[in-house]
């Protein structure tokens, strides 16, 4: 096999560089009208037919001989026999893994506060966990044991009662180091089912499935689709895009360290994303020569090598603060300060999914067992979006509770603002409680 790389050289002293990068980073996770007619069909089957729509479709698209919805069904000690099933080695590295994550995300978890006035009236937040959440898995050759680590642990974390999983098993293939995840992590019940289907029953509920709260978890695009359709019915994550890693280095890390963390993500799919920028073009050139001397030792070499042809690039910018001013730009999902100090230059990182810090912090060490999780926003998304968290398993009450003289004096208040607003009913309602103003 022959593969062969020409990764993109930018520069950002060139007039038409915007126009470049933007060109770069664009990306749309359309649906075209045939996916999206598609996914709404089996949304109505499953609403209208429940677990006959499921296990007809578990048939069709997956090629399970399944013929009732309990043929779909894994129990608690299914999963815990995943557990004996899986070598010593790798039970040891989840156990570890989910102890750090979730240790960092106990640290996430937002509790209830109030606080009282001077005139008695009581202000405050109720934090309360979700009822259930739904948790999609990618089944198959392409599973991800780390992602059921990464979605479910905060969900417990976060107080949430149930956690249902779905994850389709194609031709039968079971990966047991998934549902061992899912036993270390405290899911609470299992489906095999997965594509638009089991969005669809997580939403809506079936005999079988009980309908979720919100459903979280990566999938391909029927998975996206019925989740943007779902959406407003339940709650979701986010539509994530391709994997992203923007690397800035000053010139000092091994440039065969840079050339393999540019790979971690280029492996994931073609449409992945991998830059580096550095105000060093010695080294610009030293990581390119890594890349083709590494990129045929690589088992994926030939989805590396259309990733980095197609979407990478090596960016030359004027000094760091440029490329700082890069990074910020490009609002990356996973980001390697691969720097002599950078701690200095962390305040002025303003967006980005994750932040790797220092020559040895590679972004493979959060996607497994560093703690935090490695759901991250892509896609430019990290300009107004935040890691999966305890946060999104938990919702927030606000807290009212107005003593007589309170209510008096915020009725004064109130009432000039609403009729104001010609909403008569709503002054009149904060009049009545206004001491001795009871009339009109």
């Amino acid at each position: 096999m022959t593969v062969s790389t020409a990764i993109a050289r930018l520069n950002a002293a060139d007039q038409d560089f915007a126009r470049h990068l933007d060109h770069l980073l664009s990306w749309e996770s359309v649906s075209d009208d045939a996916v999206n007619q598609r996914v709404l069909d089996i949304i109505k089957a499953v609403r209208e037919r429940g677990d006959a729509a499921l296990v007809e479709f578990t048939q069709r698209f997956d090629g399970v001989d399944a013929t009732s919805i309990n043929d779909l069904i894994l129990d608690r000690a299914r999963l815990e026999l995943a557990l004996t099933r899986i070598t010593p080695v790798q039970r040891e590295a989840l156990e570890k893994a989910a102890n750090r994550v979730r240790i960092y995300h106990e640290r996430q978890k937002q509790d209830s506060w109030q606080y009282t006035e001077a005139d008695g009236t009581v202000l405050g937040q109720k934090v309360t966990p979700l009822d259930r959440a739904g948790l999609y898995v990618p089944g198959g050759k392409a599973s991800y044991p780390s992602s059921v680590l990464m979605n479910a642990i905060p969900a417990k974390v976060a107080g949430v009662a149930e956690v249902v999983m779905v994850v389709p098993t194609p031709r039968g293939e079971v990966n047991e180091l998934v549902l061992a995840a899912a036993c270390i992590a405290g899911v609470d019940r299992v489906f095999t089912i997965g594509g638009a289907q089991a969005v669809a029953a997580l939403a809506y509920g079936t005999e079988s499935v009980p309908q979720v709260d919100k459903i979280v978890g990566p999938g391909n695009i029927y998975v996206a689709t019925a989740k943007r359709h779902v959406f407003g019915q339940v709650g979701i994550d986010m539509i994530a895009g391709p994997s992203e890693i923007l690397v800035v280095c000053d010139g000092q890390t091994d440039p065969d360290w840079i050339a393999m963390d540019l790979f971690s993500q280029a492996e994931h799919d073609e449409d992945a994303q991998a830059i580096l920028v550095s105000p060093d073009a010695e080294f610009l050139d030293r990581v390119a020569a890594s890349i083709d001397k590494l990129l045929p030792t690589m088992e994926r070499a030939e989805i590396i090598e259309k990733s980095i042809n197609g979407r990478g690039a090596l960016i030359q910018v004027r000094d760091m603060q440029q490329a700082i001013e890069v990074a910020n730009r490009i609002a990356p999902e996973h980001l390697e300060l691969s720097v002599a100090d950078p701690q200095a230059w962390l305040p002025q990182i303003r967006h980005a999914g994750a932040i790797f810090m220092g020559r040895h912090t590679s972004e493979a060490l959060g996607d497994y067992c560093a703690g935090p999780n490695h759901v991250l926003p892509t896609s430019g998304t990290a300009r107004f979006s935040s890691p999966l968290g305890v946060y999104d398993f938990q919702k927030r009450s606000s807290i009212i509770f107005c003593s007589e003289q309170g209510a008096s004096e915020l009725g004064h208040t109130a009432s000039v603002l609403a009729r104001g607003e010609s909403l008569t009913a709503h002054a009149r309602s904060a009049e009545y409680r206004i001491l001795n103003e009871k009339g009109n």
